[in-house]
């Protein structure tokens, strides 16, 4: 998180907040006595991109429910972040709009019935984009990491797809792994 290093684990993004709680980004940063915020960009149904709708399992061409966010660490952007629903789980609900979600998407597919009992990351490291390097202020030159995560429910059916975009410097990602 930000300029000084920070330790994001993946798992408080994935289980849904209790009502009233906030989101986890914005509890995440407090904690480290911040402050986390966000700007919704874009929100509505929209062609999913081939790699989403690869993840999703979906046919190139077909449409997906996406929110572009850009997150916030002490009013200097961080990150960027899209994530996509499938139209029947995402259409006419909040995550198709640009407001507030209260508690947070997560806690809003836990109040529809859709909850993620596992998830799928990929992280790599790579040029921004034109667009990508502005947005993050970032100097010429400067790589991002790139975080793609699937999240999937007990039927093994997707329910999200993340593509996060940040730069590396002050990232630190932690990865905890059960076995058994």
């Amino acid at each position: 998180m930000g300029d000084g290093e920070g330790i994001s684990t993946s798992a408080r993004y994935l289980s849904p907040s209790a009502p009233r709680q906030g989101d986890a980004w914005g509890r995440e940063a407090a904690a480290e006595g911040r402050r986390g915020s966000q700007r919704i960009v874009q929100a509505g149904e929209v062609v999913a991109p081939e790699q989403v709708a690869d993840l999703l399992g979906l046919a190139h061409g077909e449409y997906v429910v996406a929110r572009r966010r850009i997150m916030y660490l002490d009013s200097e952007p961080c990150e960027l972040t899209d994530t996509y629903y499938p139209v029947e789980i995402g259409r006419g609900t909040g995550l198709a709009g640009k407001g507030k979600i209260p508690g947070g998407a997560i806690r809003l597919l836990a109040d529809l019935g859709h909850v993620g009992v596992r998830a799928q990351e990929d992280v790599a490291a790579r040029m921004p984009t034109e667009g990508e390097r502005e947005a993050l202020a970032l100097a010429a030159g400067e790589p991002v990491l790139q975080l793609t995560r699937l999240t999937l429910n007990s039927d093994n059916r997707p329910i999200q797809a993340d593509v996060m975009v940040m730069p590396p410097r002050g990232q630190r990602l932690r990865y905890e792994i059960r076995i058994g």
